[in-house]
């Protein structure tokens, strides 16, 4: 994002938003991380 010229704070924002999604979905469905499907 920062590359498209967004602001350090709004790319901030949207990746806590998606990692805060992941855990929502991760104790939603009680499973275990594997970061096998996941990269930075």
């Amino acid at each position: 994002m920062l590359a498209a010229g967004k602001r350090k704070k709004v790319a901030f924002v949207a990746r806590m938003r998606k990692l805060l999604t992941m855990i929502n979905a991760i104790a939603k469905h009680r499973a275990t991380w594997d970061s096998s499907g996941h990269t930075a």
